[in-house]
């Protein structure tokens, strides 16, 4: 860690230190990292006895199927009334534009920014954005040790659940000694790591299966192998009866044939800005950077995963894609 980072980690303990009410609040539509820094910050400050309230709009309500079986008895799906009088702590939210309290319209003095991401707009009054690290969790848990809290089962379940999804099991280059070092303590706490992963990636409903099915039997592959995609339409979703959470996966299938160096998932979706695509793109070995390709497109994300959504056609959307891979291969 950098000696900038290290001076930005004093700087956020001391923050968190001092403040006495927090609004914790995560990006739309929140995935496992998400989900965990924001639940593992919420138990981390109350066990501090701080006034401390997370938030998961009603909109993002219920969780998908992975974490269903997360507590979340003690978030609330609406920016409390006294937001502008919190310390306003964004978790695992590169921009934003991508938090419920853009539309809230929420102004507080101190707006803490803890991330991960490399292309975070850093927008807050004090920005803790560490781009080596696997996860935003493994900020958090960093940051746990550094407020001196000890790690319960219920942090450590949210931490682990963060870990595991945003290394993609251990399988992702952002995957470190780091990170395997991580782990290894929040086992040693007693959580169950086996029935965590048997939560997220083993309890699969039959109408994803379908879509799998679906999706795998479309796939195309381009530049000569390098860029391997499938695309899902609505009609497929529907005919499939499931929803477009369901997607979650299928990536991994398709980054792991031989000779691929892009896998993407284009997703037609269909919401109050209109009909367009939506996606989600991983590299398989590193040497392309998909958060290039997600920026042209006007998304953003990491050099290894990233995603965006467009409004162009299919083809000239699958064009774009094989010119960025192409100008950096």
């Amino acid at each position: 860690m950098n000696s900038t980072a290290t001076q930005s980690r004093e700087q956020m303990l001391d923050a968190l230190q001092k403040g006495h009410s927090f609004l914790l609040v995560t990006h739309e539509h929140p995935d496992g990292d998400a989900l965990g820094s924001l639940l593992s910050m919420l138990l981390i400050l109350r066990s501090l006895g701080k006034d401390a309230v997370a938030c998961i709009p009603a909109g993002d309500l219920p969780l998908s199927y992975e974490y269903d079986w997360l507590d979340i008895s003690a978030v609330v799906n609406e920016i409390p009334d006294d937001a502008d009088e919190r310390v306003i702590v964004f978790l695992d939210c590169g921009n934003t534009e991508r938090s419920p309290l853009v539309d809230e319209g929420a102004a507080p003095e101190q707006l803490l920014n803890i991330d991960h991401h490399h292309d975070n707009t850093r927008f807050g009054s004090l920005d803790y954005v560490v781009e080596d690290a696997s996860s935003t969790v493994e900020i958090v848990w960093d940051l746990a040790h550094g407020l001196e809290v000890p790690l319960t089962m219920e942090i450590a379940e949210a931490l682990y659940l963060g870990l595991i999804t945003d290394t993609g099991r251990f399988m992702y280059p952002n995957t470190t000694a780091r990170s395997h070092a991580m782990a290894a303590e929040l086992l040693a706490v007693g959580i169950d790591g086996n029935l965590i992963f048997r939560r997220v990636y083993e309890n699969l409903p039959e109408a994803k299966l379908h879509l799998f099915a679906r999706a795998l039997s479309g796939a195309e592959r381009y530049l000569d192998g390098r860029l391997t995609l499938t695309v899902l339409s609505n009609a497929d979703f529907e005919q499939c009866a499931a929803p477009s959470t369901y997607t979650e996966g299928i990536v991994d299938f398709l980054r792991a044939v031989d000779g691929t160096r892009v896998a993407a998932v284009i997703r037609e979706t269909s919401d109050q800005q209109g009909e367009s695509y939506r996606i989600s793109m991983r590299s398989s070995d590193g040497g392309i950077d998909v958060s290039k390709i997600a920026h042209a497109g006007g998304g953003g994300g990491h050099p290894a995963a990233a995603g965006f959504r467009s409004e162009l056609g299919r083809d000239d959307l699958i064009a774009l894609l094989c010119t960025q891979i192409s100008e950096q291969s």
